[in-house]
């Protein structure tokens, strides 16, 4: 198996097939119209033709083409399901795969990073990497303690590629929008840019690692591995079994669906009260489901893997998130749009109309409305294809809100951890999650003195 593709021309002579093809394919498309073919039938094959290309090129390349695509992989839901299937084999290729370094590679950069005796460390080491992602893999080992350890190696090159990948990408993220309706592409892949410096820096991601492992150390339903050592382009964590949650996507039963997408709601606003820091990356592959939960043997816990990017906030979620919600909620249209135009998700030389925006934002929040609510993948794609819509009156005033900067990570988190919701088909009680960790979703003459929502 080669190296991951670091050299300039050869990755940008992947990508740049990659509009070319897209260009290719919208002729043949033109052709099949012209002999008699109906537009829905054509456009289908398009996007599949479209997929399949795409996510080839992403899972060869690795780098920031694959965390481009592992990115892209929650929002499948949105896909219409006669096309979303074979996004889903391809995807979940992305999620939890892909080929890996060579052998002597890895054991260059263990030897140059944990030194020359680096095999003195381990009891065991598996060569055969258990897991490979967008800029490294996993390798299985046990610690010379005893410990089962997970030990993460960076690919060499994997920043140059990471940069060279997402700029290129950017040039042609308007050629990629149709592949998801309703997902504005260029400002993902920006800010996927924007956070390569954070992703490659190890030493970070242990910081975070641990303060999660240390928070969630006792928690009878979240489990995150300790960090053992680490070193530039080497992470060793503690080994945590489970069932992928791409298994359980595809394999899982209901019970087990219902269980991983309360877990990953309560991860999700439980996080930054407890840590200050926002798990920023909820692609399946990230995490497991672990029997043993509080009820016992056949309960279940959720894993939480790869902190490699995450949103530092240190008084937790913004106030204004949850108090905007509650008050979208309510009904009250003036109270909403008032606090959206001084947050700046309403720009001062533009007006709306408070009672469109309210209409606009009920729907999203539907789930909040309720005290148990069921994801499913046909309400994703009414949401998406509402928004996308250019004829709709929903899709002109979402092109006239704007995204705070401090905002964009929040955002983008919180409709991945939807879309896996909906990929789960998940019964979730997203309320009671929201009542308990959201700061503003409970007004504060109904908290307890412990602040949390009073018993009615």
């Amino acid at each position: 198996m080669s190296d991951l593709p670091r050299k300039a021309v050869t990755r940008t002579a992947k990508l740049a097939a990659l509009p070319l093809g897209f260009a290719g394919r919208a002729t043949w498309g033109l052709g099949k119209r012209i002999v008699g073919e109906s537009a829905e039938i054509v456009g289908r094959e398009l996007q599949q033709r479209t997929a399949d290309q795409l996510f080839k090129v992403l899972g060869e390349l690795k780098g920031g083409a694959m965390k481009f695509g592992q990115a892209l992989s929650v929002f499948e839901s949105a896909l219409p399901e006669e096309v979303a299937g074979p996004y889903r084999a391809a995807l979940t290729k992305l999620q939890e795969a892909a080929p890996p370094m060579p052998t002597r590679t890895v054991h260059t950069v263990l030897e140059e990073r944990l030194g020359e005796d680096w095999r003195e460390l381990f009891a065991e080491f598996d060569d055969k990497p258990s897991a490979a992602a967008s800029i490294g893999q996993v390798h299985r080992a046990v610690w010379h303690d005893g410990r089962e350890v997970a030990v993460k190696v960076q690919y060499p090159g994997a920043g140059e590629a990471l940069l060279s990948d997402l700029t290129q990408l950017g040039r042609f993220a308007r050629l990629l929008g149709p592949l998801v309706p309703g997902i504005d592409i260029k400002p993902l892949i920006a800010e996927l840019r924007d956070r390569v410096s954070e992703e490659l820096d190890y030493g970070l991601e242990a910081q975070a690692q641990q303060a999660h492992a240390e928070e969630f150390a006792d928690d009878p339903d979240v489990v995150v591995p300790a960090v053992v050592h680490q070193s530039d382009q080497v992470l060793i964590t503690e080994w945590i079994d489970g069932v992928p949650l791409s298994e359980v996507i595809s394999d899982g039963t209901q019970e087990q669906r219902d269980r991983a997408g309360q877990l990953l709601a309560r991860f999700l606003f439980s996080g930054p009260a407890r840590t200050g820091l926002l798990h920023a990356d909820p692609h399946p592959g990230n995490f497991r489901l672990l029997p043993g939960g509080p009820n016992g043997k056949d309960d279940w816990r959720l894993g939480v893997l790869d902190f490699g990017t995450v949103d530092r906030l240190p008084g937790g979620l913004p106030d204004t998130i949850g108090t905007c919600l509650r008050m979208t909620l309510d009904g009250e249209a003036e109270a909403v749009y008032d606090l959206l135009r001084v947050e700046g998700f309403v720009k001062e030389s533009i007006e709306l109309d408070p009672d469109a925006v309210l209409d606009y934002l009920l729907p999203i929040i539907e789930p909040a409305e309720v005290d148990e609510f069921t994801f499913t993948r046909g309400w994703m794609r009414s949401q998406a294809a509402r928004i996308a819509d250019p004829r709709s009156p929903a899709h002109q005033l979402g092109k006239q809100l704007n995204l705070p900067p401090a905002y964009l990570l929040i955002h983008r988190v919180t409709l991945s951890t939807i879309g896996v919701l909906c990929q789960l088909g998940a019964t979730v009680r997203l309320r009671e999650e929201l009542e308990e960790w959201l700061p503003g979703f409970v007004p504060e003459e109904d908290l307890d003195e412990e602040g949390s929502a009073a018993e009615a």
